[in-house]
């Protein structure tokens, strides 16, 4: 009777053990996919970040373009570049500073952008066309990143919070990671006045 209880004690013991290797691993993996999937988005976002001032350079070569939306985007773009996340500390509160800082710089490149619709020499500068013409691929890649981020975050969330993934990822230190979420006021349409 001893035997019987000390092989299925010592059964149990290993398939604890293995399936907790499993899950480890498995956490790991999922983790090492929403790390790449940050670096893609950091990527993204730093490509926006070297294209601005060649575009504020072309447009501050207009004089009478207003000096205080050049300011802004140069001051986002600051912002926006002092804000580093590494991906293996993706908290919701390191994550919502910097998500609160590319959002900054959005709206000043989208004040700038609006802008220079009053200057039609400017709207028709081959540098601008170009700079601008790239700024939005780049926003476009922004786009496909951050969805491509989410999903990964989305995947690793799911495991860590699945029974009896939870009991694991509790005992070997997995937290579930922030997304990325709309800026407010993103849920209203524009409203547009001629």
């Amino acid at each position: 009777m001893k035997n019987s209880t000390a092989i299925i004690l010592i059964v149990l013991a290993l398939i604890l053990f293995f399936g907790g290797c499993n899950s480890y691993n498995s956490f790991v993996d999922k983790d090492q996919n929403v790390q790449t999937a940050w670096s893609k988005v950091q990527s993204a976002y730093q490509r926006r970040a070297d294209l601005i001032p060649n575009l504020v350079n072309t447009v501050k070569g207009y004089a009478d373009f207003e000096k205080s939306t050049l300011t802004e985007v140069v001051n986002a773009r600051a912002k926006a570049t002092s804000v580093n996340v590494d991906a293996g500390k993706l908290t919701p509160e390191t994550f919502k500073k910097f998500q609160e800082a590319q959002s900054g710089l959005s709206s000043a490149l989208s004040r700038l952008l609006v802008t220079v619709e009053r200057y039609p020499d400017l709207k028709a500068n081959q540098n601008f066309l170009e700079l601008q013409s790239q700024l939005e691929g780049t926003e476009n890649r922004i786009k496909v990143a951050r969805d491509k981020f989410n999903e990964e975050v989305k995947n690793y969330n799911k495991a860590v919070k699945k029974f009896p993934g939870n009991l694991y990822a509790g005992i070997f230190g997995f937290k579930a990671k922030p997304y990325f979420e709309a800026d407010k006021g993103a849920e209203k349409a524009p409203e547009v006045k001629f």
